[in-house]
Order: structure tokens, then C-alpha cells, then sequence
């Protein structure tokens, strides 16, 4: 077996960073941008009313104080007007001030009478209010976002407005999942003697979903060595990364490794001197990476988030790791020394506390838990307010 560090060290050796592709904008929420995007014009394009009101020459009204109102402008017009001296002009929020106009009066704070005279009930009115001077978002050549930079709904707006239609970003990866034991049966159906409900798979696409990745298959296969290939091969034609789970031990019916073997999977690791999780495999075929996770949930949910986590914060450039803090334990707590222990907790933002229920194929402390409790390896005991390493979940 190797350390938790060892592992993950060679996970990250092992991964090779996908090449960009160019995704239309509204395909690409949630990636990462592969290369800086710069803006092509002026954004906006002209000068434009940031209300419904009333433009004109601010010198014109603050000489005289009369202004008379011709004509008017509506967003999306592209008629260009020039105004006259002494002049204003109905405008709305959004289209272009007239050539000649520099200041813009919200129609609440003026009004008309029967002649068109403009009165301005606002004397502490100023040059340029309430216009959006041309280039004010952004100027032609500006960068407008850099490379490595999420594609937030902001970030995907600010594009949009910017005309941009297509960019290249870093692609999510493609994923398989098997799932093994001929026991189990799916939610919904009877659960007969000797059987148990499926949940990994139901995790394993919940926390899949969460990170945006949705180019997701699933298998299901018997503990029979033969039919595990053939849809280990087949997983491995379709997907970049293959997560199966269950039959990765040593028992009579556990093919994974044997599988993995006839299909060309070349061996990293398997065994963590870990708990829950102590089995995992990590293998691979070309830049194709394999996952065998242990079968019962606890084990398979750790798993994914100390490690196949690790490996697609490499593959997409999105900072998705698990955040480290150091918290005091809330309670003291004892085990054995020879393996890292990941159990599930609970921090309030002070403490952190040791919830119940840690065995490996249970999954109820794991809904309550907000955190892992890392306890390394040689440690046999951590003492009520001792400072010990969390790792929060996302939600």
C-alpha cells in the first residue's frame, strides 16, 4: 500500500491536460477560458441614455434655462440625429444620444408644457448625467477577459454584449461509470432476499451533475469476468475518465482488476493506506484514466472527493479541490496507527465534530456531514480542542 500523499502525487504525474476546443458561448458556461478574449469595438458602440427622459446640450440650459422639446428617440433606433441649439429631445433607457446632446434628465425630475418648453426641476444637474459615454464598458483592443478565467453567468453576459459568439475554452471530460454486483438492484424496484438498493451510481452522477460535468454513461455489469471486459472496453471507446465500483478487493468475484488487465489498463496503484477507501485503484490506457473505487458508498463518495476530484480540477483548470482549513475538535477521538482515517464531520465555523455512524457502507453521517476530519496515518489520538486538518465539502 501507499500513503495518501504518494497517491496523490502519482495521480497528478499521471494526468495530461486535455487540448482547448472552441464551444459556442452558450455551451461553454462554467469552463475555462483557454486563451485571453479582447474586445473587437467599442462597448457600447455610441453614447447612450441611461434613462427615460429628456437629452440636450447642457450649455444650452445652463445660459438660458429654456429648452424646447422636438422629436424623440427610442432604444434600437438608427436614425442619427443632430440637435439643434436651444433644443431637446424625447429619449428612452438604452438608445443613442443625438449628436450635439451631452446630458440626459430622467423624466421624473422634469416636464412639458402645451409649447413644448422643458422645465428641469433638478438644479443640481451636471454635464454628462446620465449618459453612458461610448467605450464606457469596455474600448476596441481592451482585454476584456484573460485566459484561465471562469465563464461565469457574468462572465458569459459580458461576452455576449461584447458580440462574442464562440470561444475556446478548456472542455470538460467525458466519464463512464460501472457499476458492479450482480446484488444490486435499482431504487423503485423490489428489493428481493439477499439484494440491496444501487445508490453509487445515483452519487456518483449527483456530484458529477454539481460540477457542471454532463457527458456522463452508465453501466451496470454481473460479477462476471467476461461481461466486465467487454463493457470495461466499450467505456473506454467512449469516455476519458472510467469510475467503476465495487470488485476491486480480493474476493472470488471481484474481476475489476482482472478486467482491467485484459483490457490494456496499465496498473499506477491499488490499495491506500487509507480508511474508508483502502482499495482504490488508479490505472491507465493511453491519456485515459480509471478509477476503481470500493464498492460500499462511504468509501466510493471519499474517493471521489480526495481523489477523482484532484484529477478533474487538472483536466478543466477549475480550482474544484476540496478547501483545507485547521479547526479544534470538538470531542477527543482514538484509532490505530498504520492508516490515514477521512471521517466524516461537522464544523459550525468554531468547531469541528466527529459524527456517527463512520463504517464504510454507511451513508447516513455522510448526508449531515459538511467536512472530512483528516487524521494522519502514525496519529493514534487527537484530544478534545486539538487543531486537526478539515477538508470542506462543497455543498
Amino acid at each position: 500500500m501507499i500513503s495518501v500523499a504518494e497517491a496523490k502525487k502519482i495521480i497528478g504525474e499521471n494526468i495530461v491536460a486535455p487540448q482547448p476546443v472552441k464551444l459556442l458561448l452558450p455551451d461553454a458556461a462554467g469552463k475555462v477560458l483557454a486563451e485571453d478574449v479582447y474586445a473587437v469595438f467599442d462597448i457600447p458602440a455610441f453614447p447612450q441614455s441611461s434613462m427615460d427622459g429628456y437629452a440636450f446640450r447642457f450649455s444650452d440650459w445652463k445660459q438660458n434655462r429654456k429648452l424646447i422639446v422636438e422629436g424623440e428617440i427610442a432604444a434600437g433606433s438608427n436614425e442619427k440625429i443632430s440637435l439643434a441649439t436651444g433644443k431637446a429631445i424625447r429619449i428612452f433607457t438604452g438608445a443613442p444620444v443625438p449628436q450635439g446632446a451631452d446630458t440626459v434628465i430622467m423624466q421624473e425630475k422634469a416636464s412639458t408644457n402645451s409649447t413644448g418648453e422643458l422645465f428641469i426641476e433638478d438644479n443640481g444637474i451636471t454635464k454628462g448625467t446620465n449618459v453612458r459615454p461610448k467605450g464606457s464598458e469596455i474600448r476596441t483592443g481592451e482585454l476584456a477577459l484573460e485566459k484561465n478565467s471562469i465563464l461565469s453567468p457574468a462572465a458569459i453576459g459580458f461576452l455576449a454584449g461584447m458580440g462574442v459568439m464562440e470561444v475556446r475554452v478548456f472542455p470538460n471530460p467525458s466519464i463512464s461509470i460501472i457499476i458492479t454486483g450482480k446484488e444490486l438492484q435499482q431504487p423503485g424496484k423490489p428489493l428481493e432476499y439477499g439484494q440491496v438498493y444501487d445508490s453509487n451510481s445515483f452519487t456518483l452522477h449527483a456530484v458529477l451533475r454539481n460540477l457542471h460535468i454532463d457527458t456522463v454513461k452508465t453501466f451496470r455489469a454481473d460479477d462476471n469476468l467476461e461481461v466486465l471486459t467487454g463493457i470495461l472496453e466499450e467505456a473506454l471507446e467512449q469516455s476519458d475518465i472510467v469510475l467503476l465500483t465495487g470488485g476491486i478487493s480480493a474476493g472470488d468475484y471481484d474481476f475489476v482488476l482482472k478486467a482491467a488487465e485484459n483490457c490494456g489498463i496499465t496498473k499506477i496503484f491499488h490499495k491506500i493506506k487509507q480508511r474508508p477507501g483502502k482499495p482504490l485503484y488508479f490505472g491507465k490506457k493511453g491519456n485515459k484514466l480509471v478509477f476503481g473505487l470500493p464498492g460500499n458508498p462511504s468509501s466510493v463518495l471519499t474517493c471521489f472527493y480526495e481523489y477523482v476530484l484532484a484529477a478533474l480540477e487538472i483536466l478543466t483548470k477549475r480550482k474544484i479541490s476540496l478547501q483545507l482549513i485547521n479547526a479544534p475538535l470538538s470531542q477527543s477521538f482514538r484509532k490505530t496507527t498504520g492508516l490515514t482515517h477521512f471521517l466524516k464531520g461537522f464544523y459550525d465555523g468554531k468547531r469541528v465534530t466527529v459524527l456517527e455512524a463512520q463504517e464504510s457502507y454507511r451513508l447516513s453521517s455522510f448526508a449531515k456531514a459538511n467536512c472530512f476530519i483528516k487524521i494522519n496515518e502514525d496519529v493514534t489520538e487527537c484530544k478534545e480542542g486539538e487543531t486537526v486538518e478539515v477538508h470542506l465539502l462543497p455543498v
